[in-house]
Order: structure tokens, then C-alpha cells, then sequence
């Protein structure tokens, strides 16, 4: 979001204030936004922000796409960061997908570092999308969602053969 002042007297001064909104976004963040003028030597410029988002937890990857062929496990880690000072808990609280996938919460380091590891369930050629959900004991970050797909597909006739 972009305000500024609309008219500036040549040889003044305005103001251009950016906001960011930041949420869903940790680490580091670079961001632009393009101003426009009527200066005939300079058209047009680029303001540029960079910055580090803290976060309370810190999730490596809330998209897990598993994709493979049928019969075939395929297997993705997630990992779980405790940013703040005290001990991170994880709880299931609902997995959409059970039949299809297999899920397992490794502790790391005791309240600090998770590894989630996802593993597909081999079976036929199938397609499918769902979510796992994980309480936690931060009020700053009481859950965390991680949105699933796959799609293992029938192999092709010559796959596996020497050409």
C-alpha cells in the first residue's frame, strides 16, 4: 500500500510512504514499487525495500507436492524452527488425507527443531490434494497448516528400457 503526496512544486520535496503486509512471509523480504513522474530527466523509478521478517516458528515449506509414478513411495521433510525462547509442543490436530499419505514428527532438538516427513502410501495412479494441521503452544502461532498434493501417474510403456 502506496501514499503519497500528489503534487510536488518543482525543486520541493514529498513524501512516498510504502506499507508492507508481511504476514505469511518470514525471513528475508525484498519488495519494489515503481514511481512515476513528470520530471522529463527521470520518467520513472524504483523504490526498493528489503527486510527480515521474525516469525514465532519457522516453517521451511507449507506446500508439500508429492508427484511420482504409481506403486512407487515418494517421501518429503518439512522442517520446524522454534524462533522464540521457550520450548515449542507440536499436537496432530486433523490430517486430511490418511490412506493416501503417512506423516511422521521427528523431535530434532527437544522444543526447538521438528522434521515432518511426509511419505506417500504406494498404490494405482491417483491424484489428490488435502492438508495437515499441528497445534502448537505459542498463542503467537497456534497452528500450523500444510496444504498436500500429489499425483503418481500409470509408468509409460518404455519406461525403464534402454533406448
Amino acid at each position: 500500500m502506496a501514499q503519497f503526496d500528489k503534487a510536488i512544486p518543482p525543486g520541493g520535496e514529498g513524501k512516498i510512504q510504502l506499507r508492507v503486509e508481511t504476514k505469511g512471509y518470514q525471513g528475508y523480504i525484498n519488495k519494489s514499487a515503481s514511481v512515476a513522474t513528470n520530471d522529463p530527466g527521470k520518467k520513472q523509478f524504483v523504490l526498493r525495500i528489503k527486510a527480515f521478517v521474525k516469525v514465532p516458528v519457522y516453517v521451511s515449506a507449507r506446500h508439500i507436492r508429492l508427484y511420482g509414478k504409481e506403486g512407487k513411495e515418494v517421501t518429503k521433510v518439512a522442517e520446524i524452527r522454534a524462533e522464540l525462547d521457550k520450548p515449542l509442543e507440536l499436537t496432530p490436530a486433523d490430517f486430511t488425507l490418511s490412506g493416501k499419505l503417512k506423516y511422521t514428527i521427528e523431535e530434532i532438538d527437544k522444543g526447538r527443531k521438528y522434521n515432518i516427513r511426509f511419505a506417500s502410501i504406494p498404490g494405482a495412479a491417483d491424484s489428490y490434494s488435502g492438508s495437515l494441521k499441528l497445534k502448537t503452544n505459542y498463542p503467537e502461532k497456534p497452528e500450523i497448516i500444510f496444504v498436500i498434493s500429489g499425483r503418481f501417474d500409470k509408468p509409460r510403456e518404455n519406461d525403464g528400457q534402454k533406448r
